[in-house]
């Protein structure tokens, strides 16, 4: 048996995590009594962009090279 996380967002039951269930396979449904709020990160299929929106382009721009510049600084140049 198999246990795994969802809810009901009024139509449908989403599961929270990957079925393993086959077509016309028996599940057992247990209802909460706990509500889970939905937002695009519980849809969401992966997690690659989701801080995308925190992304400053200056920042980003001096991140280039940032490794070697700190390197130099402490042992210097080579």
């Amino acid at each position: 048996m198999l246990a795994i996380q969802g809810y009901f967002d009024g139509a449908n039951i989403q599961p929270l995590e990957k079925i393993t269930a086959k077509p016309n396979q028996r599940v057992i449904i247990t209802i909460m009594d706990e509500f889970v709020e939905p937002t695009k990160a519980i849809r969401r299929k992966g997690m690659r962009g989701a801080l995308a929106q925190y992304a400053d382009p200056v920042l980003a721009e001096k991140e280039k090279g940032a490794w070697e510049r700190a390197a130099a600084d402490k042992y210097g140049h080579l």
